[in-house]
């Protein structure tokens, strides 16, 4: 098999200090899907090398969340990078990352205090603690992540920007299911009834995006109908939102180019989607 599979950091280090060329990092936790292997594909067009981390990371998660649950099956990861010609995997234990007496963290002000981090107040300081590690670590000259996770996008081209990596952050399509359902490893929670009210994310933002198209452009209005279309479909709001997409500010009405965020439970399953206007 073309693909070396390291699990240390030591021999990390020495495998990727006789690459020569520009290297490419996708970061996961695994139970990969379409929408990951489309990044690697990007990757491998615009890159020499092209190195793919999974780790599965317990500082992101609340202890209320689903780590121990969270879907993993490593043997089909395993092959579909080797099918694709990933040139290195990237698999450390949790003690190789975070080793004992660990105390350093990551934080990033206030775009991270929104959205997502209203609900899950330290998601990203684990999010920006491991991709730190990893980007110093790995060292690529760009790094490739889907739009599906928009504030992780944003907020890691902040950290980026800030902590002066060379690393450009680049953002990839969202790839979906056939019906419009976004890719997601949580997506094989959702039981058969489940799945088809899941279609609830992509069937509102369409049609915000109709509205908004027929020139209604007040965000209050258009979350009201959104929320009605997803409550039908028996879904609970965690948050709707219309945003700046670079500053994810709050935007009280719709202008072109700016982004509507939501994350809903589907039963037990928190879903993302986004959609640019």
């Amino acid at each position: 098999m073309r693909t070396k599979i390291i699990k240390t950091i030591e021999e990390l280090r020495q495998k990727l200090s006789k690459v020569k060329g520009n290297v490419g990092f996708i970061p996961t936790m695994g139970y990969l899907h379409e929408g990951h292997l489309s990044l690697v594909k990007t990757a491998k067009k615009e890159s020499d090398f092209v190195v793919v981390s999974i780790f599965v990371n317990p500082s992101q998660f609340s202890p209320s969340e689903d780590l121990e649950d969270y879907p993993r099956d490593l043997g089909r990861d395993l092959q579909l990078l080797s099918d694709l010609r990933v040139d290195l995997i990237f698999f450390p234990r949790e003690k190789e990352m975070y080793p004992t007496g660990y105390k350093t963290w990551v934080t990033v002000d206030k775009i991270t205090q929104v959205l997502c981090g209203k609900s899950r107040p330290n998601h990203f300081r684990g999010v920006t603690t491991i991709v730190t590690k990893l980007m110093n670590l790995i060292d690529p000259d760009k790094m490739f992540m889907g739009e599906k996770d928009f504030q992780q996008l944003v907020v890691l081209r902040q950290m980026a920007k800030d902590l002066n990596f060379k690393t450009k952050i680049i953002g990839c399509p969202i790839i979906r299911e056939s019906d419009g359902l976004a890719m997601s490893s949580r997506n094989k929670y959702l039981s058969e009834d489940n799945r088809k009210n899941a279609l609830a994310l992509h069937k509102s933002l369409l049609m915000a995006k109709k509205l908004f198209n027929n020139n209604i452009t007040s965000t209050s209005e258009i979350i009201a109908k959104m929320t009605e279309l997803i409550e039908d479909l028996n879904g609970t709001i965690d948050y709707i939102e219309v945003v700046d997409s670079a500053t994810l500010e709050h935007l009280d009405n719709l202008k072109k180019g700016c982004r509507i965020l939501l994350a809903i439970y589907i039963g037990n399953t928190r879903l993302i989607d986004n959609m640019e206007i």
